[in-house]
């Protein structure tokens, strides 16, 4: 099963377990009703014991809320996916976009790269057969030729060998970067399904006098969980946009007749790695466009986590590359 598929099942299991909220309307109907009375009364004692006219509109809270709760599938959950859907389809169909450029940039990168190096006659032989046939032709059999024909052969298995462990690697590393973006979509779905599930509690308690802020963490928390898959979306499109740019250079690179090709793909590896760390931070991204507490103290250990084992690898790259500076040095 693809990734994408995966996060398909994401979606249909949302979809499954949001009518389950349903089922949590009856425990919070009788809790709000409780609520309404207690706060109805309260109200409307202050009013006559202070000998003041009985102001009728705050008494309407705990009717609308209930009205909530009893229709909360379709009138809360219903008309807060729609106005969000939007914004999900547009960043998607962005990131759609950017992967079908890069998806056509790598492989006019490969054909070039490949043309590279059947140019170069001392390299051809390495990925034609037709060139290594061609040269094997030329040799004779004398001992020198029996002896660079053995070289040939070990210079070519050599190259294919690391041409196995270099795109083993990198297949490595995507599976790293599409596994990171799954744990943040399960992660998503997984506090969508609790917010929506317990939401009408969260309205129901929302009506007692003193709670109503209850109302507004319930909602700014799930528009900011909501919005976590619209920024890494984003966040996707860009190191995308990225990759383009440097697949472009290296194309204007590989279109030079006098350029040999570097196979090494660094800054795609590094980039990979920046995308995997990267992806975590998206939590804290969002809670920038709406506040929300909550969700953010899990997310803030990872960071911590991600951001340690950031500061250990650069640590040990730099003694690596001091230690071989030293070294030249002398």
């Amino acid at each position: 099963m693809e990734f994408s598929n995966l996060h398909e099942v994401l979606r249909t299991l949302y979809d499954e377990m949001m009518p389950l909220s349903a089922d949590m309307a009856a425990v919070a109907k009788s809790l709000a009703g409780l609520g309404a009375l207690f706060y109805v009364a309260l109200k409307v004692w202050q009013a006559l014991s202070s000998a003041e006219p009985i102001d009728v509109f705050p008494l309407l809270r705990p009717f609308a809320l209930g009205l909530c709760i009893m229709f909360f599938p379709t009138m809360v959950l219903g008309t807060l996916n729609a106005v969000l859907s939007p914004v999900v389809k547009g960043t998607h169909s962005i990131l759609e976009n950017q992967v079908l450029d890069l998806n056509a940039l790598q492989q006019q990168k490969d054909q070039l790269e490949r043309e590279a190096i059947l140019r170069n006659p001392e390299t051809a032989y390495l990925v034609s057969d037709e060139e290594f046939d061609k040269k094997l032709d030329e040799l004779g059999w004398s001992p020198s030729d029996l002896v660079t024909m053995s070289g040939m052969y070990m210079e070519r298995e050599m190259y294919g060998v690391k041409k196995e462990i270099r795109d083993g690697f990198r297949e490595f590393l995507e599976i790293l970067f599409q596994a990171a973006a799954l744990v943040i979509d399960t992660i998503r779905t997984f506090f969508l399904i609790v917010l929506s599930i317990l939401g009408p509690i969260a309205f129901a308690i929302s009506v007692w006098d003193g709670f109503q802020s209850t109302l507004t963490q319930w909602l700014t928390r799930y528009i900011s969980v909501y919005l976590w898959l619209p920024v890494a979306d984003l966040f996707s499109a860009m190191l995308s946009k990225i990759q383009s740019l440097i697949l472009q250079k290296d194309i204007e690179s590989l279109s030079d007749p006098n350029f040999i090709p570097d196979s090494s793909n660094t800054v795609y590896i590094i980039f990979m790695i920046i995308g995997i760390i990267g992806y975590f931070t998206i939590p804290t991204v969002t809670g920038w466009i709406i506040q929300a507490g909550g969700a953010g103290n899990f997310m803030r250990n990872v960071n911590q986590t991600t951001t340690k084992t950031g500061n250990i690898v650069g640590a040990g790259t730099g003694a690596v590359a001091g230690n071989i500076g030293g070294r030249l040095m002398k």
